[in-house]
């Protein structure tokens, strides 16, 4: 049987120990990052005040900083958000009614310029805690759920492949926040889970080239299917990553402070996706010894491929 034409001949698998050494390495620096360091949760899960302040003219933070220090607002955490006029205010739970709460917080700055307020957010330690609790039971979830579907879809060991590629990618796209401390809030979370199906949809693409070579190029080895086939879908792999990342990195720049969390983890976990999907996800189908005979149709199946266009 002649082999399926095409035009690139990346050898990917020949580097597929380096990634799996930059793999370990990534995942053990996430995962010491978690247990040392943890998340910056955000107030949706540690309950607190959001307080969003404009102002006429741009205004330096570390007054702001100072003026709310002075007023007893300890932990008071100041940064811009969209121009140097706008100010977002997160502050830890208090005992006092929220309607107080903006109150004082706009007394403390009547010295900073001319404070308005634009938004006031309220969420108790309590939602916070139980949001926190479901949203980790909401990635538990789909990981089964994904973990069923491609058991059953594919042969074993590909389920697994594509298991070992999910967790990967979800390790790494949390593990980042922690290092960076960067604000992990229900948008990061809701991306979290949008990257787990991104990574799937885009592993079982690759999967099902895998399988129709195996089937195709029965005296080819292993290594050589996997690398034909990677390479088969490398452009349509490449074209969705890039047109996706256009508009994550459109939603980043421009998109305002409220979806940054949100679009910069989409963004990372685009990237780890797209390096799993053909080191991670593949590599590991060569470490499990997959071959054209563990995916032999039978005859009737191999019948209905023949006639296939």
């Amino acid at each position: 049987m002649q082999l399926i034409k095409q035009s690139l001949n990346i050898d990917f698998l020949g580097k597929r120990k380096l990634a799996l050494i930059i793999s370990i390495v990534l995942i053990t620096v996430s995962l010491a990052s978690l247990m040392t360091r943890g998340l910056n949760l955000g107030i949706d899960f540690t309950g607190g005040t959001l307080v969003e302040i404009g102002y006429s003219q741009p205004v330096e933070l570390q007054p702001i900083r100072e003026a709310l220090l002075q007023n007893q607002f300890d932990d008071a955490i100041v940064q811009h958000f969209g121009t140097a006029r706008d100010v977002m205010i997160r502050l830890p739970s208090q005992e006092v009614p929220n309607s107080e709460v903006s109150n004082q917080v706009l007394r403390a700055l009547a010295n900073t310029g001319n404070p308005e307020m634009r938004r006031i957010e309220f969420v108790g330690p309590q939602v916070g805690e139980e949001l926190r609790d479901d949203g980790g039971l909401a990635v538990v979830y789909a990981l089964i759920g994904i973990l069923i579907y491609v058991a059953l879809r594919f042969e074993y060991r590909f389920a697994l492949g594509s298991v070992v590629a999910l967790i990967h990618d979800v390790i790494l796209t949390v593990g980042f926040f922690s290092v960076t401390q960067a604000a992990f809030d229900l948008t990061v979370l809701a991306a979290v889970l949008a990257v787990i199906g991104y990574s799937l949809n885009d592993t079982i693409v690759v999967f099902d080239r895998i399988r129709e070579n195996f089937r195709k190029l029965r005296k080819e080895e292993s290594i050589a299917v996997v690398n034909i086939s990677i390479n088969q879908t490398l452009a349509r792999t490449l074209m969705t990553s890039m047109t996706t990342l256009l508009v994550l990195f459109a939603l980043f720049f421009v998109g305002g402070e409220v979806i940054h969390s949100f679009a910069l983890a989409l963004i990372v976990g685009v990237l780890v996706g797209t390096y799993s999907s053909i080191y991670v996800a593949s590599a590991t189908l060569i470490l499990l010894n997959v071959s054209a005979v563990d995916l032999l149709p039978d005859e009737k199946e191999e019948a209905a491929v023949d006639d296939l266009p």
